[in-house]
Order: structure tokens, then C-alpha cells, then sequence
């Protein structure tokens, strides 16, 4: 019984991809206009930025941590 339950919840799922619609309307026309490109660009800038937060963090943690370790 429970094979038989299982089975019909993924065949449920698989019918649920069949009735997604593949074109993405605001994708298509970001980039026939070309503003696709401003939105990559803000997303590397984003990530960039995290990142060197990121790191600088992570160089503050290690003297704190280096200091930590001389003083015991």
C-alpha cells in the first residue's frame, strides 16, 4: 500500500512540471533591451563585496585570535 502511495505522489509532481510555462517574460525582455547586463553587473558587485567583508572579517578573527593565544 504504501508503494502504491508513494508512487501516485511522484507521478503527481512529475504531471506539476509538465504545466510549468519554460519562457520567462522579464528575462526575455531584459535582455533584448540589454538591460540584463546592469543586473549581472549588480549581482557581481553584491557578491564582491560580501566576499571582501567577508575576508576582512575573517583576517580581524585570526589576530584576535593570535593575540589570544600569546596572552595564555
Amino acid at each position: 500500500m504504501k508503494k502504491i502511495f508513494f508512487s501516485l505522489i511522484l507521478m503527481m509532481a512529475a504531471m506539476q512540471l509538465y504545466a510549468q510555462d519554460n519562457g520567462v517574460e522579464m528575462a526575455d525582455s531584459l535582455r533584448s533591451n540589454g538591460k540584463i547586463y546592469v543586473v549581472v553587473i549588480c549581482i557581481v558587485i553584491i557578491l564582491v563585496g560580501l566576499l571582501a567583508y567577508l575576508f576582512s572579517l575573517d583576517k580581524r578573527l585570526k589576530k584576535i585570535e593570535k593575540e589570544n593565544q600569546t596572552d595564555k
